[in-house]
Order: C-alpha cells, then structure tokens, then sequence
C-alpha cells in the first residue's frame, strides 16, 4: 500500500529544516568556484564584492562602515580586508571631507582592472549555476532568493541575542 501523500505542514517543516543546509551547500559552492575561477587575479571573493560595492557606490568613494554594512561583515575583517586591499595598491582610504572618524575607500586602476576581469568571470560562473533552471524561472529565483535574504538580514535585526561584531566562519574569511 503507498504512503500517504505528506501534508501540507510536513511537507512545510521539512523545508524549513533544510533552508540552512541548503542555503549554506550553495553558497559555500559558489564561494570555492569562484575562488578558484578568481584566483590568479590575486583577488579573494570577499574583495572582489568590495571591488564590485566600490564601482557601483559613490564616485567619491564608500566609507568603510558603508561597506561593512554592505558586506554583511564585521568592522575588523573589513579593516584588515582593506588593508591587504590597500598593500596590493587596489583601492586608497582618504579621510571622509565631512567626519573626522571616517575614511573613504576608492577603487585604484589596479583595482578597477582586476575588477573588470573578475566581473566578467563571475558572469559566467552566475549563468554555469542558473543553468539548472529554466530561462523563464531564473529572475523569479533570483528575486524570491533576494527576499529571503533580506529576511534574514531583518531577523538578525529583530534578535534580542544580536551580537555587536563576532568572529566569523573560519571559511568565509578572507
């Protein structure tokens, strides 16, 4: 005799129990493909994003909590991101013309060539993965992906247990 067909609420639980999983499957997936598509640029995923945040901010540049904000990051890994980021000559770190307390982070050209490079490799790792989906689906997907990140980002802020800045994963580093 066949199973009974699962219920709605089961078959919702099951679901929700496995966003985490799932959610952490694609991105650490995606995050080691383009690692390794990005690498002999000399550039990390976390700093291509800052590249990417810095070319489509302010022409006069992003504030490093600007970007702290942006990356879904802490204050200290941005900082010493940036710094490596600077060593490498990819971006400059300016004082803010208006606070005192803050600096502005502006692309360099060595900055805006990796970029350009990265960009284009991280188009086609973003077509290679949405492959699996119709053409008709992908924006859809796309778009109910963004709205569960930005509740999740609105949960993080709504939590009586939200930290002020703690470590990271050790594979998410930069």
């Amino acid at each position: 005799m066949p199973d009974p067909e699962p219920s709605i609420e089961s078959a919702t639980n099951a679901a929700l129990k496995r966003l985490p999983v799932l959610l952490r499957r694609a991105w650490y997936g995606l995050n080691q493909a383009f690692r390794h598509r990005i690498s002999h640029l000399g550039l990390t995923p976390d700093q291509f994003s800052i590249l990417r945040w810095l070319s489509e901010g302010d022409p006069q540049g992003l504030t490093q909590r600007t970007l702290t904000d942006l990356m879904a990051s802490d204050p200290n890994t941005i900082t010493s991101t940036l710094a490596r980021m600077e060593k490498n000559r990819l971006i400059t770190r300016v004082p803010h013309e208006h606070d005192k307390r803050a600096n502005r982070v502006r692309m360099q050209p060595a900055g805006k060539r990796a970029f350009e490079k990265g960009r284009k490799l991280a188009m086609e790792l973003q077509e290679n993965v949405l492959d699996v989906l119709p053409v008709a689906r992908r924006a859809k997907f796309l778009e109910e992906l963004e709205a569960i990140a930005d509740s999740c980002a609105a949960t993080v802020e709504k939590s009586p247990f939200k930290r002020k800045a703690g470590p990271r994963c050790p594979e998410s580093a930069d």
